[in-house]
């Protein structure tokens, strides 16, 4: 029941956000359009922008369900510009009231399990270490943020087929290749260490 009520939140939430900006919507707002208690709400989340977080990760965890693999990374990314465009107007009315560095983090959280999904399976069975396959993860999730964050600025007026694509040819076996190479600076150091 309790993602029941969170679920609820949004959609109020999301209800409001048609009406008035972020900054006027408050959580008296929010409890009556949802028809509950503030210590309702105030068990679930800590404020507003708590529950947007929350909206945030979820909207992009249903787009990403199984879409981790090298295979379909490239349909989980494009799932994640149609996730942010079919709402628009919660997206956008976050952009313009939430600081920038709250709405890279929700996104950096969103790419990242994408990302690192597929550096697992690429690395299978390969020497690289923990550390190495996140910082791989971590550098590719940074350019994937930036073209989204971008797109967002500019009102999500680019095709969404086509900038995947380019991300796609862009990024060809580019991460095949640098957890290849950090397996052979691994290599390297192990033998000039013995």
């Amino acid at each position: 029941m309790p993602n029941a009520t969170k679920a609820a939140l949004e959609e109020s939430l999301k209800r409001l956000l048609l009406k008035k900006p972020l900054d006027k919507i408050t959580i008296t707002d929010i409890t009556t359009d949802c028809g509950i208690s503030r210590m309702a709400f105030y068990y679930h989340f800590k404020d507003i922008y708590d529950l947007v977080e929350w909206s945030c990760v979820e909207d992009g965890t249903k787009a990403l369900q199984g879409k981790k693999t090298y295979d379909s990374w490239t349909e989980g990314l494009t799932q994640i510009f149609e996730a942010v465009l079919e709402n628009k107007p919660f997206i956008m009315n976050v952009y313009r009231n939430v600081d920038r560095e709250r709405m890279e983090r929700y996104l950096y959280h969103l790419t990242y399990d994408l990302i690192v999904g597929v550096v697992q399976e690429k690395s299978k069975d390969l020497d690289i270490s923990g550390e190495d396959k996140k910082f791989i993860a971590n550098f590719y999730k940074y350019g994937f943020v930036g073209i989204m964050l971008e797109w967002i600025q500019e009102g999500m007026k680019a095709d969404i087929e086509e900038l995947v694509n380019k991300m796609s040819l862009t990024l060809h076996n580019t991460v095949t290749t640098s957890i290849h190479n950090f397996q052979k600076n691994s290599e390297e150091c192990y033998s000039e260490i013995g």
